[in-house]
């Protein structure tokens, strides 16, 4: 049993939801953000979700504003901005802290179960678990969502 599984988080909607319900299942989870340079990620994080929905695949976004301000709205606001702009329809969680004494459990668990450990650099970096609940892969902001070798990971514990 992993301990990914006793993590909870609170979904967007207010909601305490464990991780458990995700027992099982690969998951990519991302730190996000809709003032970044990265912002246009979210085009490809929904493209994944809708090609490997049915396989399996969860795409887990927390929005984060540690990184240059760059998530300054409430949650409201980022799911309108997501859904207008991006169609997004993969879960999307409530503002997260991922830096620093207020870190998130969740990322405080991923950032020192994944390779290489330490903290996250910027929005939109990219945690891959396997079925068992094991970071399979962590992947830099600059690691396009289509990206080839972010797509053969996920084939890889689908």
């Amino acid at each position: 049993m992993s301990a990914l599984y006793d993590i909870s988080a609170k979904t967007s909607k207010g909601q305490t939801q464990s991780l458990r319900v995700y027992e099982g299942k690969p998951l990519l989870i991302v730190n996000l953000a809709s003032q970044c340079g990265f912002t246009p990620q979210y085009a490809g994080l929904q493209k994944l979700h809708e090609t490997y929905k049915d396989r399996g695949l969860h795409v887990l976004g927390f929005p984060c504003n540690d990184f240059g301000g760059q998530e300054p709205g409430t949650i409201g606001e980022i799911e309108q901005f997501c859904s207008l702009n991006y169609g997004v329809t993969f879960e999307l969680f409530d503002k997260v802290a991922i830096l620093g004494d207020a870190k998130h459990p969740l990322y405080a668990w991923l950032t020192t179960h994944a390779e290489p450990q330490g903290d996250v650099q910027w929005n939109f970096e990219k945690f891959l678990i396997d079925r068992s609940g094991n970071v399979a892969g962590r992947f830099a902001s600059k690691v396009e969502p289509e990206s080839e070798e972010l797509r053969s990971a996920i084939e890889a514990v689908l």
